[in-house]
């Protein structure tokens, strides 16, 4: 079977072929759009996770500490799956604090640092705010048998539930 060539354009130059994965530009770009979304929400709780590490004090301030920094952590470390999935759609990832404050749906973070217990309320309902950005885009990924994002989506909306349940379990008396 021959291979084929990619075609040069009207300036002589390769170009790439069109994107051909078995999902429509209408299904990419829509869920491109709320991919988009959950990485600016994502970022933006990262960084008032981290905020929150650099910040807390009080009597649960080791506990907190360190806890604060494995969930920064693992946020950090999913960003650049959700990037890279809106990439392989063939999308640009937002990537400005601007494009993140106009899309994520997660408050920044408060300009006084608040005490302890209200940084742990502030973190669970951000990261029951991110499960509702992942769950609002599995019916458009479903639709187009998407099934790496839904699996990304599956991951994601696993990790925000039950952080946001461990985190809420700090505040019951």
């Amino acid at each position: 079977m021959p291979r084929s060539t990619p075609s040069p354009n009207p300036r002589g130059t390769v170009t790439a072929p069109a994107i051909n994965i078995g999902i429509g530009e209408k299904d990419r770009a829509a869920i491109a759009k709320g991919l988009s979304q959950l990485l600016a929400d994502t970022y933006t709780l990262y960084l008032t996770t981290h905020n929150f590490h650099w910040n807390v004090t009080g009597p649960m301030f080791t506990s907190l500490h360190t806890m604060f920094m494995t969930q920064y952590t693992e946020l950090w470390n999913a960003v650049d799956p959700v990037a890279e999935r809106i990439r392989s759609l063939g999308h640009a990832a937002p990537g400005s604090y601007a494009q993140f404050g106009k899309l994520s749906s997660v408050p920044d973070v408060p300009a006084t640092p608040p005490k302890a217990l209200e940084m742990v309320r502030i973190l669970v309902q951000g990261h029951e705010a991110v499960a509702r950005t992942a769950r609002q885009l599995f019916p458009v990924v479903e639709k187009a048998g998407d099934e790496p994002t839904a699996d990304l989506l599956t991951q994601r909306l696993t990790v925000h539930e039950q952080t946001a349940w461990m985190l809420r379990s700090l505040l019951e008396e």
